[in-house]
């Protein structure tokens, strides 16, 4: 059986960040590459569901709220912990730039929740082996090449440290 292993790209510093909460870094790193995770039964639901159970059960608060009001059910980040927070993006491209705007405004103005976004996506090739081998659809996902190619010509509007994690086998 394969083993997960992860790209990494580092946008505004967000690897320093990181490194001084190295324990935090660790175990978000642990999570993802999760040897119970089983990649033939990688589905987008099936995968998101399992990285819930392993975040939650680290300690991390689920979808916490990005604005303090809670009458916005709609913004919220995947998860959040000492000041780290982590969206998945397993899901179509056009994603990108909301999940992104939800690390700058959980980072800037009277937020402040957060130093460094973790932006956690698939390398095209891992999409690929899960289609042709198992024949899961990742048709139309958003992957980790893109939102390294895409990030740099964002640097004017997004100004928070994002750290994006590829997950490849």
């Amino acid at each position: 059986m394969a083993r997960l292993r992860l790209e990494r790209y580092s946008f505004r510093f967000a690897e320093q960040v990181l490194n001084a909460r190295l324990a935090t870094k660790q175990e978000l790193e642990l999570i993802l590459i999760d040897a119970s995770i089983e990649i033939e039964k990688l589905s987008r639901p099936s995968f998101n569901a399992t990285l819930d159970k392993l975040f939650v059960a680290r300690g991390w608060e689920r979808q916490p709220p990005v604005f303090d009001d809670p009458g916005d059910p709609s913004a919220k980040m995947d998860f959040l912990k000492d000041r780290v927070g982590v969206e998945v993006g397993f899901g179509h491209s056009s994603f990108l730039g909301i999940d992104l705007l939800k690390f700058q405004v959980a980072s800037y103005s009277a937020m402040d929740k957060i130093d460094v976004g973790v932006y956690v996506t698939t390398t095209r090739a891992f999409q690929r082996r899960l289609q042709a081998e198992f024949g899961q659809n990742w048709d139309g996902s958003l992957s980790y090449e893109k939102v390294c190619r895409y990030l740099p010509y964002s640097k004017s509007a997004i100004r928070v440290p994002i750290y994006v994690v590829g997950i490849d086998c």
